[in-house]
């Protein structure tokens, strides 16, 4: 290559092709679609401290991608409920991608030291990662009840009352058990017309449905395709978990959170539950 057409070729290479359109004077650019002058002048420092961006991007994009689980929990149940399961299939796996996201995020946050973290903590006041309603929600939707945390809300009404509408209606683990009922496998009226505001209780008869599913796969594709989902979802979920309790031992021992929760202990707690807990223990009996 003679030294003018490599000269031609970097100038050819930095112009734009004819065809991109380059007059926004009356169009919608990529900015305007995302509204990204309202979404990248929301981080708003409380310190000068420099890692407190980090802190505050790391939980809001959390909590953009929790939005985007409870919009695919929502649709997938909805499914789930019209006996239409396949559809809700590829909702659920991108729930667990979107998991493995929210994992890998508290490594990010983990390059926060406990020295860096004590400059700009004191800024947060009460607030803290324990009022995430969204998370609340996803929980509630998994089905993992707690009436006592609604308190947390009572001061927004709307919040409120949509917390308490997620709290008294079924989880998506109640419609796939309805799902096998409808289906001709027995289960106890128990299970199938609960209390929905209270936390799910193991039940014998849901087991045994499952296990039948598991026994006769081809039979039950379909029931048992959604099983394996829901486990995935329990996986990660579960991950997500420890991988915030050791962040947060990392950079704050074992002091108190901020908003009164007793920190990595009331973190380490919460591991003991298990979400759809007839998935696990059906292993044991196949």
């Amino acid at each position: 290559m003679t030294k003018q057409s490599g000269d031609n070729q970097m100038k050819n290479s930095s112009e734009l092709e004819k065809t991109i359109h380059t007059d926004f004077g009356k169009d919608m650019t990529y900015g305007d679609y995302l509204q990204l002058d309202r979404v990248l002048t929301s981080q708003i420092r409380l310190s000068d401290h420099h890692d407190e961006m980090l802190f505050i991007v790391i939980h809001q994009v959390s909590e953009l991608w929790m939005k985007q689980i409870l919009h695919e929990l929502s649709a997938a149940m909805a499914s789930i409920q019209e006996d239409q399961l396949e559809p809700a299939f590829k909702m659920l796996s991108r729930v667990s991608r979107i998991q493995q996201q929210l994992i890998k995020s508290w490594d990010v946050l983990s390059t926060l030291t406990p020295a860096e973290y004590m400059q700009f903590r004191h800024k947060l006041g009460y607030s803290s990662g324990f009022q995430s309603y969204q998370n609340r929600m996803i929980e509630f939707m998994l089905g993992h009840k707690n009436e006592h945390v609604l308190s947390v809300y009572q001061h927004e009404a709307e919040l409120s009352s949509k917390m308490k509408q997620l709290l008294d209606a079924p989880s998506i683990y109640d419609a796939a058990i309805a799902a096998m009922a409808n289906r001709g496998l027995p289960v106890d009226e128990a299970a199938l017309n609960r209390n929905w505001a209270e936390a799910y209780q193991p039940n014998e008869s849901v087991e045994q449905a499952w296990l039948a599913v598991y026994r006769d796969v081809n039979k039950y594709w379909d029931l048992y395709e959604l099983a394996e989902k829901l486990v995935d979802i329990a996986s990660q979920q579960q991950q997500w978990r420890f991988n915030h309790m050791n962040t947060v031992e990392r950079i704050i021992g074992q002091k108190p959170g901020t908003g009164g929760s007793s920190g990595v202990g009331y973190l380490r707690r919460a591991l003991d539950h298990r979400f759809f807990p007839e998935l696990w223990s059906l292993r044991t009996q196949l």
